[in-house]
């Protein structure tokens, strides 16, 4: 029986990392309207639909788009859904994009939302990415991340620690 058969776990200087079987992660976002939704993350975003699961009525209740090969998950719930949990509605999060070119990307939303862009043009940042933020129909953000350097200029008195190096003074 191998040491994996038994639960026992090895450790190997030539293995940093350890085999977790993680195969990607995607945020699963809720909307009011998943159908209007999809439909303008598509047209605003240029996010690719792979999937949709509708009622009888035709309206989204759950879909999958894609951006380049990271997916972003979408349900559409009512106000009872959200009355069984306590709360008002959802609460909206940040989600990071990684494109190659930040100013494409912002060209390419401001025309798609056309006279409703209220967007503030991409911006260097001092840990080396350009980047802007847009917020969806459903009160999610959206930062379109170009990193162009691995150089950060960091506020005096900070510093940098990296897993595995003591955080010392």
């Amino acid at each position: 029986m191998s040491s994996a058969d038994s639960g026992d776990h090895a450790d190997s200087a030539d293995d940093e990392t350890p085999e977790l079987g993680y195969l990607g992660l995607a945020p699963y976002l809720y909307y009011t309207d998943a159908t209007e939704a999809v439909a303008w993350l598509v047209r605003v975003f240029g996010f690719t639909e792979e999937v949709r699961f509708a009622d009888a009525s035709g309206e989204v209740f759950q879909a999958t788009l894609c951006a380049g090969p990271a997916k972003i998950q979408l349900a559409g719930v009512g106000p009872e859904y959200w009355e069984a949990k306590g709360a008002d509605g959802p609460v909206g999060q940040l989600n990071i994009i990684y494109v190659a070119d930040a100013d494409a990307q912002y060209e390419r939303i401001r025309a798609a939302l056309g006279d409703d862009a209220d967007l503030d043009a991409p911006q260097d940042q001092p840990y080396g990415a350009r980047v802007f933020t847009v917020s969806d129909i459903g009160g999610n953000s959206w930062t379109f991340w170009q990193q162009f350097s691995d150089t950060v200029e960091l506020p005096s008195g900070w510093r940098e620690v990296r897993a595995g190096e003591p955080a010392t003074d």
